[in-house]
């Protein structure tokens, strides 16, 4: 009884291997195209390496189409010139050609044109004066790049100061009475 159960396990067990075994690895062994895979000559293979060596990795953290800047800090001051800095003027001003700038907060730009530099008053994008400037060195004690205020000059007069990335200017206005 002992060898019928033997031979009985031994039939199962050899019967069951090839079920188990059924399409897989093995079945194509020695088959040099297994996974779909071509073979590469050698000379596909030098040509390969050819192509990848004359090309150069392209930095991933610089935009395509865009110019190359040095910092953060370069990006900073730039897009600190686009704004406009704002400046109170507490009391009425007299122009040179009489007319009165009010009370209220400005936008403050400087430009040069026609080789004279102006500040431009604005308020919600319209120009409300343009006063003629004086181009100058000085920084006026401002610890940021870009500003604009209001410095006593004198009894009836007050000074608008203003400096930016391009120039420093200002200007002399009489006080309305």
């Amino acid at each position: 009884m002992k060898k019928f159960i033997i031979i009985l396990f031994s039939i199962i067990i050899s019967f069951g291997n090839f079920a188990f075994a059924d399409g897989d690895l093995w079945d194509s062994y020695g088959d040099t195209n297994i996974y779909g895979q071509k073979p590469v000559s050698d000379q596909e293979f030098e040509q390969a390496l050819d192509s990848k060596k004359g090309k150069k990795k392209r930095d991933k953290n610089i935009p395509k189409g865009e110019s190359y800047r040095q910092s953060n800090e370069t990006d900073a001051i730039i897009n600190s010139s686009r704004e406009l800095p704002v400046v109170l003027i507490p009391l009425s001003l007299k122009m040179q050609d009489g007319s009165i700038i009010p009370i209220g907060h400005y936008q403050v730009e400087g430009v040069k044109e026609n080789g004279q530099t102006y500040l431009k008053l604005y308020q919600a994008h319209y120009v409300i004066a343009k006063l003629p400037a004086t181009e100058t060195n000085d920084d006026f004690n401002e610890p940021s790049i870009n500003f604009a205020k209001i410095i006593p000059h004198g009894e009836n007069h007050v000074e608008l100061v203003f400096g930016n990335v391009n120039f420093n200017a200002y200007t002399v206005i009489d006080i309305a009475e």
